[in-house]
């Protein structure tokens, strides 16, 4: 009895693994976990029975945190990028651009990695976006198998790290920090970590180009149904849109207000910060 008292948390560990490898959710088997081993403390006299009874309060506590409010939306918004084929589009045209350079698929990967990442915060939309997506056609032109595996699986969880990341929330809620803080201490981190991926497929293509061949001819050409490539409406829309971004960005506080119809009120900074960024 007293080698199960105290070795209590790795023997919970153990039964965690083996909720998993039975098949149950991740959120089943951390919850079934947590109240089993719970019940057998008290038992044991490890755990006070009051931890319990404010079990019912941390869970009314947790739905009245507005922080945590951001992730059941960000998740909802990868969700949408993932069924809509909005992703799929996005990795076509990144790669189309790249394509005549050695390495090109691999660069669409990380790029669109990291749009995805900024855009839902969401790593398991990434990864399988870029997996089912991407994986395909990289093997189909030839690219080494490892090369293409390890570019989508590194690139897919960037968004552990990129704001807006999910894991960030969830950090700065446990240690009582602003958002906003954490969003500016990650911003620069993820990155680096992108140009580090870009530079990394830069050496594959110098010292292994037969790894990531240039697309064909054949498979980089853009036109729409009328034979026109519609650089002219991208290069329209492009403009408009970063306008009206930089526009919300730096007059954030003046869009507060002619929403909210008052003057002179001053957003708290983590909201301009985040707003910044998505913009």
């Amino acid at each position: 009895m007293e080698f199960f008292i105290h070795n209590l948390a790795p023997i919970m560990f153990v039964g965690l693994i083996i909720f998993l490898m039975l098949g149950f959710p991740v959120a089943f088997s951390l919850g079934a976990c947590g109240l089993f081993f719970g019940f057998i403390g008290i038992e044991l006299g490890v755990l006070p029975e009051a931890l319990l009874q404010a079990l019912p309060l941390r869970i009314f506590g947790i739905m009245q945190n507005d922080t945590l409010l951001a992730i059941p939306f960000f998740t909802l918004m990868g969700l949408i990028l993932e069924r809509s084929g909005m992703a799929e589009d996005l990795l076509d045209t990144i790669g189309q651009l790249f394509g005549p350079v050695r390495g090109g698929l691999a660069f669409a990967v990380i790029f669109v990695g990291a749009l995805l990442a900024a855009t839902t915060g969401v790593v398991a939309a990434s990864v399988i976006s870029m997996g089912l997506i991407s994986l395909p056609i990289m093997l189909r032109y030839g690219y080494d198998r490892r090369i293409a595996s390890g570019v989508i699986a590194a690139s897919g969880t960037l968004a552990q790290i990129i704001p807006p990341s999910l894991v960030l929330i969830i950090l700065a809620d446990q240690l009582g920090r602003s958002v906003g803080e954490m969003y500016k201490g990650a911003f620069l981190p993820g990155f680096m970590l992108t140009g580090m991926y870009v530079l990394f497929i830069m050496g594959v293509a110098i010292f292994r180009p037969q790894w990531v061949p240039a697309l064909p001819l054949s498979a980089r050409t853009i036109r729409e149904d009328n034979g026109k490539s519609g650089l002219l409406s991208l290069l329209l829309l492009t403009i408009l849109c970063t306008v009206s971004a930089m526009y919300l960005a730096h007059s954030y506080p003046a869009v507060v207000d002619f929403f909210k119809g008052s003057t002179g009120s001053k957003p708290p900074e983590d909201e301009t910060i985040v707003v910044s960024l998505c913009s």
